[in-house]
């Protein structure tokens, strides 16, 4: 009994294409040709084909079908450690599912972590701000994320918010000097109520300094040049207090 590349492609329930990889790969061995030129495919080749397509349905790829050689009629080890990765895999897509239920019943962006996303929307962040904080929940350490997220789930409102969201890139010094004044007492404010969020940094997982030298160049990229200005003159009022 022997069959063409196609007869043996329907019986398997693969594809041509499929069993021309194969033997590009060295999964199946290549078939004696009839006089016509055509390849004939015995039984061995079906259970082989059928064997592969088995795995591959398991999921296993072929590069590890090829690395089991004569085991894989019952590749026990290579099974648990499949196993190991579709636990894992299955896992992962819970928790995939379970943030894209919190996503979509707060309407928040998906570019934040799910823990600050309904956060930062109740604060009704700027873009520029909302982009600080995606960049900055990247390299802040857990003890300053929470304090971050405690600031953002209690943030007060202040008349200067939208002020300093709003300044143009070309407001003068005296602008930018009363707004700064006018931003100090609600700074200080948030300071008295947050103490945490201007503790050290020490469980950042790249060190301190590398979450202050990307918070200063998300801030230049993020905000206008009499933006970073206001917030350099608010520091040194801070400072000079």
């Amino acid at each position: 009994m022997s069959w063409s590349t196609r007869e043996i492609a329907e019986l398997a329930g693969t594809s041509l294409r499929a069993v021309r990889h194969y033997h590009e790969v060295g999964l199946i061995p290549q078939p004696e040709r009839r006089a016509n030129g055509y390849k004939q495919y015995g039984v061995s080749h079906l259970v082989r084909l059928l064997r592969i397509k088995r795995l591959v349905d398991l999921g296993f790829s072929l590069s590890q079908i090829a690395a089991m050689n004569e085991d894989d009629h019952h590749p026990a080890e290579a099974l648990r450690c499949l196993d190991a990765e579709l636990g894992a895999t299955i896992e992962r897509l819970q928790r995939a599912r379970v943030e894209l239920s919190l996503i979509l019943r707060h309407r928040t962006p998906t570019d934040l972590p799910t823990d600050f996303a309904p956060l930062a929307s109740a604060a009704e962040l700027s873009e520029a701000d909302r982009s600080l904080v995606v960049v900055m929940t990247r390299v802040m350490g857990s003890q300053r994320l929470s304090a971050y997220a405690d600031l953002l789930r209690n943030v007060p409102s202040d008349p200067t918010d939208g002020e300093f969201d709003t300044l143009p890139a070309d407001a003068d010094a005296r602008v930018r000097q009363d707004l700064a004044e006018r931003m100090v007492p609600h700074i200080r404010r948030i300071q008295a109520d947050h103490p945490a969020i201007m503790t050290p940094d020490t469980d950042a997982p790249r060190g301190e300094r590398f979450v202050t030298e990307t918070a200063a160049a998300a801030m230049r990229e993020l905000y206008n040049p009499a933006q970073i200005d206001v917030i350099k003159r608010v520091s040194a009022l801070l400072k000079d207090e």
